[in-house]
């Protein structure tokens, strides 16, 4: 995977695009789904950014696209999300 495969942009509501940095994806068994967690690309590395998190259709490369981006509007979802979020960071961390 190339620096630019590791991208993606979203458009907000106004129309403004904001470049993303993929931070990883991983699939749930428990929910079904493939999930993608994003960071602004501006972002410095001991700063503290807000994570972005969505489910997503995996395209026929079991990737994904900006297009295929769905909101997670349960909490319990929420919750496994953040908790692997959690265990990422822990592991990044012992690195």
């Amino acid at each position: 995977m190339t620096e630019k495969d590791n991208l993606i942009t979203l458009v907000d509501e106004n129309g403004n695009e904001t470049l993303y940095k993929i931070l990883f994806t991983f699939e749930s068994d428990d929910y079904g789904k493939s999930y993608i967690l994003l960071i602004p690309t501006d972002s410095q590395p001991e700063e503290q950014v807000d994570v972005l998190a969505f489910s997503f259709d995996p395209d026929e490369n079991g990737e994904a696209t900006d297009a295929d981006l769905h909101d997670i509007e349960s909490d319990e979802e929420w919750e496994m999300v953040e908790g692997v979020l959690d265990t990422f960071l822990n592991d990044e961390k012992m690195q």
